[in-house]
């Protein structure tokens, strides 16, 4: 807006206050800003709430280790919580690192005057090994989990608090009735210590005893992982939430934060707190792309590659992990006698087929954002081998029985074939379809213009 063109009055705008919950943290600090009070706050206003916290210790740390920590002493952990709570209806609180049975003990003592749900993340260790809490102040925390609404270990810490070594579904549940009978009134057995190819977290309750499962992401980038999911779940319980739903919500933020880290720091990096934030940011943008795309093959009559079950375009958010994060066409597509049209307009879960293979392609390229799929026969196949693409494919002859029981798993199964067939990431996946399933070949870019640019080239090449 030009200067000419602003309003002139020198009237002083009305003030529009937002009210959000407030939840407190009670914990370290961590100058590298991937874990404790700082992670934590970003957590926090990541899931709607309002951020105030209590420092406990000052730690010069970053990506690598903790160089060195001051703690503070108990009285000013206690005067920071009070100063919250006298001006901030605190509507839930999480804990981190205590650091001294003193602070752990006035902790406690504060927790049982509160009116409001504690979560209780009894960190004991760094996850680069450096110890956090004085071996003293392992037995205070009794005293804390009896006041916790959900206490958050990891296998090594819950070891140390029920002595039960967690190495399976049946042993987390013990040690998580262990420590209902210590006071607390929920546990959540972290599974990312335990082995194996998925991470399984086992909420334990007085009425039953809940797994949430989800796979293992190979990254050494968990530095702060325990701190964030203690705040997101202590967020959402300010937020009214309940205990099973701020977990399972809490679980798949974190799933998608770690898959997506930050590249900081010479360690392996940190967490990524904002990534459900800006995938819900992208949303807009990524469906105003495949429009636009959709856009360009009209103009451009792009009726030679549309195979009988009709195109699709599908986009997917940069931080996608499901169908609902992508946009694609309602009902694809279609030829028509001057060209090709969309039969609907474009929104999100429109795509199971191409969403699917899009979303198991990013699984080994992560920056793949967009697919479509196009008509394959002879002529088809000799226009790709005219542009020196690298191409792959996957027989649907050779899926085993076992991955076509399970519906929605074809797709999974062959980006694995086709990726695992060729050297870096392939233009074009063929399908050379099987009895009722039709030819297909399918094009991957980046963006929404490589995305054209591949299916023209194609298009010049027949």
């Amino acid at each position: 807006m030009s200067d000419e063109s602003r309003p002139t009055t020198t009237q002083t705008r009305i003030p529009a206050p937002v009210e959000k919950p407030v939840a407190l943290t009670v914990a370290g600090s961590d100058s590298g800003g991937g874990a404790g009070v700082q992670a934590d706050c970003k957590t926090i206003e990541a899931h709607g709430a309002f951020g105030t916290s209590a420092v406990t210790a000052v730690t010069a740390q970053n990506t690598s280790g903790v160089e060195s920590t001051h703690v503070l002493p108990a009285e000013e952990v206690s005067a920071q919580i009070d100063a919250v709570t006298d001006d901030f209806d605190v509507r839930a609180a999480k804990t981190g690192m205590l650091a001294t049975a003193e602070i752990v003990r006035t902790v406690a003592d504060r927790a049982g005057e509160a009116d409001f749900p504690v979560v209780v993340d009894p960190v004991m260790v760094a996850a680069s090994g450096d110890r956090l809490l004085e071996p003293a102040a392992e037995k205070a925390y009794e005293d804390l989990l009896a006041e916790a609404a959900l206490v958050t270990p990891n296998a090594d810490e819950a070891e140390v608090l029920t002595g039960v070594e967690i190495d399976s579904k049946e042993t987390a549940i013990t040690a998580g009735e262990e420590l209902l009978a210590m006071g607390a009134d929920a546990a959540l057995l972290k599974g990312g210590h335990v082995p194996g190819d998925a991470v399984q977290d086992v909420l334990v309750t007085e009425s039953e005893a809940r797994t949430f499962r989800h796979p293992r992401v190979e990254t050494e980038a968990t530095h702060g992982s325990g701190c964030a999911l203690s705040a997101a779940i202590a967020a959402l319980l300010s937020r009214g939430y309940n205990l099973n739903n701020a977990v399972e919500a809490s679980a798949a933020f974190m799933e998608r934060a770690v898959r997506y880290h930050l590249d900081v720091g010479e360690g392996p990096g940190a967490v990524h707190h904002s990534a459900g934030i800006r995938n819900r940011q992208a949303r807009e943008p990524t469906a105003e792309e495949v429009r636009e795309v959709v856009q360009k093959f009209a103009a451009e009559d792009v009726s030679g590659l549309v195979p009988e079950v009709g195109m699709n375009v599908v986009g997917a958010t940069p931080y996608a992990e499901e169908t609902g994060e992508t946009a694609a066409v309602e009902g694809r597509i279609t030829r028509t006698f001057s060209g090709v049209k969309p039969n609907r307009g474009v929104r999100f879960g429109a795509s199971s087929h191409v969403a699917r293979f899009l979303l198991s392609c990013r699984e080994f390229d992560p920056d793949l954002r967009f697919a479509a799929n196009c008509r394959f026969d002879s002529d088809v196949e000799s226009a790709l081998e005219s542009l020196d693409w690298p191409v792959a494919e996957y027989d649907r002859g050779a899926e085993p029985d076992d991955v076509k029981a399970q519906e929605g798993s074809t797709m999974q199964w062959g980006a694995r074939q086709a990726f695992e067939s060729v050297e870096g990431t392939p233009v074009a996946v063929l399908d050379r379809g099987e009895v009722g399933k039709e030819a297909i070949v399918k094009l991957t870019a980046e963006s929404g213009d490589e995305l054209v640019e591949r299916v023209l080239a194609l298009l010049d090449a027949l």
